[in-house]
């Protein structure tokens, strides 16, 4: 009764605000605090988690299933910021390789290809995915489990995301899916950890995975990414044979360029048989002639004409598919090759080139698209577009069209944006 009143009370004194206000239009009427906008997030929060009760129940989730994992949750305010403004990222490749095949983090690698050396028997027999890449993997989603594999609430992290924002697409089917796996192996919720974007486990998977593919690897008759290795390696193996790995297949090799290569041949999206490959001028980073002829590859540069160039071939892009970042596919790739005992990177990385970050990237989109070239959408992402309207600049510059974006072609390509000519 006592907040009722309360509540009649602030809303009567709201109405003679807004009526002393309303008399005099010059005067702004104050907008809420950020106290109360949060206040009414938090409660058409609790009014989402309501609704969504209903479709989680048609879905076959019980209620018991869905009271327990909502009733410690609630709208996670970081989590909404995370969402909406997700942090920069402007790492080089060869800094970001540095840390994912650094030589603790082989070392480390090495010494679980032994120690767990029956497991990983076990699942590459199984599954028919070579042990040294998914060691790699384990070692690049959580440094062996060593490190943090999430420390947020998984169901209050899928729930934010589900309520509003540009995840809810995502985070629906995935709330769904991890009241689905609560049930299913029983777990109690608040063991249920994952990052913010509900990513969880050793190996990093999403719930909707989980459901699919997941196994169990050590053969206790239930599946925990979270505390078993067995778990994990044997999942994630089975999420790599299922998106096309060929066992017995390289994943790719680091090759040397002729001069005056045509760059505008090396993009993921290019395939070529590795014969054709050889007929440009492509070798191996020794000199030697490439092997599989008939392979279909791809060329990567990831530093563009700078730096290294690797041939992959499918196996690379099935390491893709599991996260689809060429980075990350390279670390993973190079990871399984130097715990082998294969030498590292022979070319040289140009560590004296600093990337653009976000606010240059949309500056050489905006420019690119004033000389009249089509970008696609100006987001500050180089895509496809944006790298062939790059490629296009540099090809009528007689300049090496890699499609690479650097300081000092933005500012060239800024200083022709902006001349009188261009402007005409």
């Amino acid at each position: 009764m006592r907040g009722i009143v309360l509540f009649l009370a602030w809303l009567f004194s709201l109405m003679l605000v807004a009526a002393a206000y309303g008399a005099d239009s010059s005067v702004p009427v104050p907008s809420p605090s950020p106290l109360a906008a949060m206040e009414a997030e938090d409660a058409a929060f609790t009014a989402f988690l309501t609704d969504f009760r209903s479709q989680a129940l048609a879905a076959g989730i019980t209620p018991e299933t869905y009271d327990n994992a909502t009733r410690i949750i609630r709208r996670n305010q970081r989590i909404s910021d995370h969402n909406l403004n997700q942090p920069e990222f402007v790492t080089p490749i060869w800094q970001y390789l540095d840390n994912a095949v650094s030589a603790e983090r082989i070392t480390n690698g090495r010494a679980l290809l032994v120690g767990d050396a029956d497991i990983l028997a076990a699942v590459t027999a199984r599954f028919h995915v070579p042990p040294e890449i998914l060691v790699a993997i384990w070692g690049n989603e959580s440094d062996y489990g060593r490190g943090s594999m999430g420390r947020y609430n998984m169901f209050e992290a899928l729930a934010t995301l589900a309520y509003d924002g540009p995840r809810m697409d995502y985070a629906r089917p995935q709330l769904l899916a991890a009241l689905k796996m609560m049930q299913r192996e029983g777990y109690a919720p608040e063991t249920m950890t994952s990052s913010w974007a509900g990513a969880f486990g050793q190996t990093q998977f999403v719930p909707t995975t989980f459901l699919a593919q997941a196994v169990d690897g050590d053969g206790d008759g239930r599946i925990d990414l979270w505390n078993s290795p067995g778990d994990a390696l044997a999942s994630t193996a089975n999420v790599i044979r299922s998106a096309g790995w060929v066992d017995g297949k390289p994943w790719g090799t680091e090759v040397a360029l002729p001069a005056g290569f045509a760059y505008e041949n090396a993009d993921l999206d290019i395939v070529k048989p590795v014969a054709a490959w050889k007929k440009l001028g492509v070798k191996t980073i020794q000199g030697g002639e490439l092997e599989a002829a008939d392979q279909p590859a791809s060329l990567y540069l990831p530093a563009g004409a700078y730096g290294p160039a690797f041939l992959v071939f499918p196996n690379f892009k099935v390491i893709l598919r599991y996260n689809n970042a060429a980075s990350y596919a390279l670390a993973v790739c190079l990871l399984a090759d130097q715990l082998k005992g294969a030498p590292a990177v022979i070319a040289t990385w140009p560590r004296g080139l600093a990337p653009l970050n976000r606010d240059e990237r949309l500056a050489l989109q905006t420019s690119l698209s004033t000389l009249g070239f089509d970008i696609g959408k100006a987001d500050g992402m180089i895509g496809a577009k944006s790298r062939a309207a790059v490629r296009g600049w540099q090809k009528a510059h007689n300049l090496p069209a890699d499609g690479y974006p650097t300081q000092d072609l933005l500012t060239r390509i800024a200083s022709e944006a902006h001349s009188p000519v261009a402007n005409r």
